[in-house]
């Protein structure tokens, strides 16, 4: 019995070995923080997108500790109404507030718009953080691919509708959260809505890569204005984002291949870092169309700095919004 006992422990102890060292490259893989409690947001008004889960919700989460009026733009208001009661009983600040946003819809986002200026006259970030991946192919309201419609057309419409209020508040900031998988992207533009083809995986690199070349070219269209806009890669992070990849939602993963990478994900609020760095560090009031990650500058793909490309990306979002006429024209 001593031998199968000695055994037992040595087999506990690699167990547990191996637990210790799964930590240690969980806390490596954590990636640079925002190392600067000591700025505060007081008084600015910050509005979130899919600020109810994940990097979202822990993104409002520490502008509120820190301040911030924040209003969490939302498509599920149940959702968001419970990760509001918790920010507030954590923060202690009240002035944190739901509102519907479906950038699923482009009427959500005009009703959103319309509803958030009636209240407001400023504001001081706009984080556009809410996105899809790599979902099977459906379409938005108007007839959009889903990924390219939420990660992209439906912030691009919301930001350009609250410019004013942005040019108001100046100096004033926006983040467009993107990913590393631009570097694989590519803008389809004969297939931009991929109608004739789609692949998850494409779909999703295509709206990442749109989400740097609008980046790059609203930075440019807002020189001067005291509005400054920055991309950010949060890093790979243990999110609701990761639903639809097979590599995270059977049974067999969640067993046996989960726990293999689980030690190299960033956790939510890790994953946070980079966007409350890009939002609120001071020396970075007048930096404009860059891409950060792990709260640092970094280079973008060399499709991500066709300057014709992004043009022409513009003018094909601002038709299919609809941001100057009102009516969306999806071709």
């Amino acid at each position: 019995m001593s031998i199968f006992r000695s055994k037992a422990v040595l087999g506990l102890s690699a167990v547990g070995t191996l637990v210790g060292c799964g930590a240690l490259l969980k806390d490596y893989m954590q990636g640079a923080r925002f190392q600067r409690p000591d700025i505060r947001a007081d008084g600015k008004v910050v509005v979130i997108t899919g600020a109810n889960t994940g990097i979202g919700k822990e993104t409002a989460m520490a502008l509120a500790r820190r301040g911030a009026h924040v209003y969490m733009a939302c498509r599920d208001l149940k959702k968001c109404e419970e990760a509001r009661q918790e920010i507030v009983l954590e923060t202690q600040n009240g002035q944190v507030y739901c509102r519907e946003c479906d950038l699923a819809s482009l009427q959500s986002v005009r009703k959103f718009v319309k509803q958030f200026k009636l209240e407001q006259n400023r504001l001081d970030i706009l984080v556009n953080n809410a996105g899809v991946m790599r979902c099977p192919r459906s379409l938005t309201k108007e007839g959009i691919e889903l990924q390219l419609g939420v990660n992209h057309m439906g912030h691009f419409l919301l930001t350009n509708l609250l410019l004013d209020q942005l040019k108001l508040s100046a100096p004033s900031r926006i983040v467009v959260l993107s990913s590393i998988a631009h570097t694989r992207g590519k803008i389809n533009v004969q297939d931009l809505n991929s109608v004739h083809s789609y692949d998850p995986a494409n779909a999703y690199e295509q709206s990442k890569l749109a989400n740097v070349l609008f980046t790059r070219e609203l930075a440019k269209r807002l020189e001067g204005t005291g509005v400054t806009v920055n991309a950010v890669h949060p890093g790979i992070v243990d999110t609701d984002l990761m639903r639809h990849m097979g590599l995270f939602n059977s049974w067999f993963s969640s067993f046996l291949i989960k726990p293999f990478v689980w030690p190299f994900l960033k956790s939510p609020a890790s994953g946070a870092q980079t966007t409350l760095h890009v939002a609120l560090h001071p020396q970075l009031e007048k930096v404009s169309g860059q891409y950060f990650s792990d709260c640092a500058p970094k280079d973008v793909a060399e499709q991500a700095k066709d300057d014709q490309l992004a043009k022409w990306l513009w003018a094909v979002s601002d038709k299919w919004t609809g941001t100057l006429t009102g009516t969306a024209a999806v071709s």
